[in-house]
């Protein structure tokens, strides 16, 4: 009798268990592999989005199975991702209409033209539409199909917007609006880690240990059923964090299983480039020819919403035997993040990795190269710091015909700031940067290159048509908007400039303090053709002119330069 009532309560027990699991499938949407996972005590639900379906019926056509993914609402843009099949053609900006209508009507209210597509981040294409009219939401119109209804849409200031599973299968999650002091790490057990599918359900959602968490970087302890789902093609696993009894942070992070997890013994590279620019492109032929002369053998190139055609650019400079790559990086003032991001990136190819930027320039002033100076450094030095030297206009008042290391020669006469080159496997695991150096693990040291030995030519205050597009979204985080009135002292700012983009009537001949020709007689010197006097990235039209024109600029700025001395 025990033994029978034994067995009716357990039946009456699975017969629960069976009716619970049922209503969690059609409560939830989960798939019966889903169930059969569960059971097995892996955790890899698949959740159907409910706006999915709609947008397989609201376009027709070729593309039934494009849809809006993610929507990131900036302070002048609305991102939006567009998922596609891998067969399908990318839509052109001529294909493509943003369109605002209220939330509460799928009456079209306003209809215009993307500001630029871009279709290569994590097979995604992004279409950035202009910021919406306030209380009217964004979706695209495909023109010979019809709406894609809106997907979830995020804020730009609080959102887990990029992941990476590392080597040791971690979880680096890059995070907006955690609010942690710059260059400190927080202390991880007040927050934690959130892996799921749809994070307003938090019940179904799994939580993992915060291994470590600085800036907006964030380290997580990854779940084994996390990492299995992370290697399926098209998972929608995602992760976020959040404080100790506060929400989780919306979440557009799905982690990318793309690192190998054995380094191998040697690296590819001796030394490659890390940066992050925004509508750069008419600068990189020369940035990436003269560095290439003296040691560069990879350049990681951070896209951050450019316009400017630079993707054309970076594929003619590939045909020239360069080795460069194009990440997309959509997220505004992200630069610390954006070099994290890329260090995990560039660790397995390259040995050393220099942060820097386009406008900055590596100069060698005793003649050597970078494989000289890195071969000459002892095993536990992790970290070289080069002093800056800002120049200014040097007199010109129209970008420099024959690029900018030699078009500029005058400069401030003290150092500013100093930029690094690393040994990417000596970084540490928070990978707190500051942009212009990291932290390095225990038993790794920095040493300050002397000046004579490697410098580095910062033309940060150039002609006014290039200087004026700082004021616009700066990829730097030091002064979020340069009309805000704060920060006055900020070294990111330029003195007495103030917070308009209004040229000073003086602007061509400010910064002028020191003539330094270093650079420019070592370019000649490597690149000038000695028949037609035509640098390798100069356009060839109106040598004479050109030539003229610098030889004129020459006598002008040591004019100038007396002067102010």
């Amino acid at each position: 009798m025990k033994d029978r009532r034994k067995r009716g309560l357990l039946l009456l027990a699975w017969n629960r268990l069976f009716c619970f699991v049922i209503v969690l499938i059609f409560s939830f949407g989960f798939t019966f592999s889903t169930l059969r996972l569960v059971l097995r005590g892996t955790f890899h639900p698949q959740l159907v989005s409910s706006w999915r379906t709609p947008a397989m019926e609201a376009i027709s056509g070729d593309s039934p199975s494009i849809y809006i993914r993610d929507i990131v609402l900036f302070p002048d843009q609305a991102l939006i991702f567009l998922k596609y099949p891998r067969a399908a053609q990318l839509f052109t900006k001529d294909d493509i209409d943003c369109i605002y209508f209220s939330p509460n009507s799928s009456q079209t209210q306003l209809t215009l033209s993307p500001a630029s597509i871009d279709g290569e981040y994590l097979d995604l294409q992004i279409v950035r539409c202009p910021l919406q009219p306030r209380g009217l939401s964004v979706s695209v119109s495909v023109k010979s199909d019809g709406y894609l209804p809106i997907g979830p849409t995020y804020r730009w200031d609080s959102l887990a917007y990029a992941a990476v599973i590392d080597r040791d299968n971690s979880t680096v999650v890059f995070v907006k609006g955690l609010h942690l002091r710059g260059g400190k790490v927080a202390d991880p057990s007040r927050f934690e880690c959130v892996y799921g599918w749809d994070f307003t359900r938090p019940k179904h959602l799994l939580r993992s240990q915060v291994l470590s968490i600085a800036q907006e970087i964030v380290r997580c302890k990854t779940p084994l059923s996390i990492l299995s789902a992370s290697q399926r093609a098209n998972s929608s696993v995602k992760v976020s964090v959040r404080a100790i009894g506060r929400p989780v942070l919306s979440s557009m992070a799905r982690p990318d299983h793309h690192l190998e997890p054995d380094p191998p013994a040697r690296k590819q590279y001796h030394m490659c480039v890390c940066t992050m620019l925004r509508n750069q492109a008419r600068f990189l032929r020369e940035w990436v020819t003269y560095h290439a002369r003296i040691g560069v053998q990879s350049w990681f190139i951070y896209d951050n919403n450019s316009d400017d055609e630079i993707s054309d650019l970076i594929e003619s400079l590939e045909g020239g035997n360069f080795n460069i790559t194009r990440h997309v990086w959509p997220w505004i003032k992200t630069q610390e993040a954006g070099f994290a991001h890329c260090a995990l990136r560039a660790r397995d190819s390259c040995e050393w990795v220099g942060f820097i930027d386009v406008d900055e320039f590596l100069h060698l002033p005793l003649g050597l190269s970078l494989h000289d100076v890195l071969l000459n450094q002892s095993n536990e030095v992790g970290e070289l710091r080069a002093s800056c030297h800002s120049f200014g206009p040097s007199g010109l008042k129209r970008v420099p015909v024959k690029g900018v290391t030699v078009g500029y020669t005058c400069r401030v006469a003290a150092p500013e700031r100093h930029k690094s080159i690393v040994r990417v496997e000596a970084l540490n695991s928070t990978l707190i940067n500051m942009v212009h150096h990291f932290h390095l693990m225990g038993g790794f040291k920095y040493v300050n290159v002397e000046r004579n030995v490697l410098v580095i030519n910062h033309y940060k205050y150039q002609v006014w048509e290039v200087f004026k597009e700082k004021f616009y979204r700066r990829v730097a985080t030091y002064v979020s908007d340069w009309q805000a009135k704060k920060n006055v002292g900020s070294k990111d700012r330029t003195p007495g400039l103030g917070t308009r983009a209004v040229e000073p009537p003086d602007w061509s001949t400010r910064f002028c303090e020191v003539v330094d020709t270093g650079l420019r007689d070592r370019v000649l010197e490597m690149f000038n053709d000695p028949e037609t006097g035509i640098l390798p990235w100069q356009e060839q039209k109106d040598d004479q002119e050109d030539t003229d024109f610098v030889e004129q600029n020459s006598r002008r700025i040591k004019n100038v330069a007396s002067v102010i001395l």
